[in-house]
């Protein structure tokens, strides 16, 4: 599909890679490789709109590494494992103003997740870009609180 859009960088929208997100069907079996190089300690927290679980580990330059256990078979990372099994879920980008990304990419017939921002981890407003608009990968739209 080719998408015509004016470039969001032409509007001062600045973004950052925030975190490559990976399914694992346990946190505990996927902190260790990450604990062995001597990252962490990770953070966990639950994100119940997403029905997950999450550890992330604080790279050097600012960006993450954030694994997904699933709390739910039918949730979106549930089901990503049955199909694929662990590994990459999706890659996050930071924004300052995902609302006025979104109603950008909205209006220029861009499939997202939802019309609205939600809930994520650590307080941000998330939303997805679906894969079938970015080469078969989901991303991740966040704004920090």
């Amino acid at each position: 599909m080719m998408i015509k859009v004016n470039p969001l960088e032409n509007q001062g929208i600045e973004f950052e890679l925030d975190h490559i997100g990976i399914a694992t069907p346990s946190l505990e079996e996927g902190k260790r490789l990450y604990e062995l190089l001597g990252l962490g300690p990770a953070d966990v927290e639950e994100v119940p709109s997403e029905k997950v679980r999450v550890a992330m580990y604080e790279l050097g330059n600012g960006a993450r590494v954030e694994l997904l256990e699933s709390t739910d078979p039918e949730s979106a990372v549930g089901k990503f494992l049955k199909r694929r099994g662990p590994g990459i879920h999706h890659i996050c980008l930071r924004v300052k103003d995902i609302r006025s990304v979104m109603n950008n990419l909205l209006k220029a017939g861009v499939r997202l997740t939802s019309e609205e921002p939600r809930p994520g981890a650590h307080n941000c407003l998330v939303t997805f870009i679906h894969p079938s608009e970015a080469g078969g990968v989901l991303i991740e739209l966040s704004q920090r609180p």
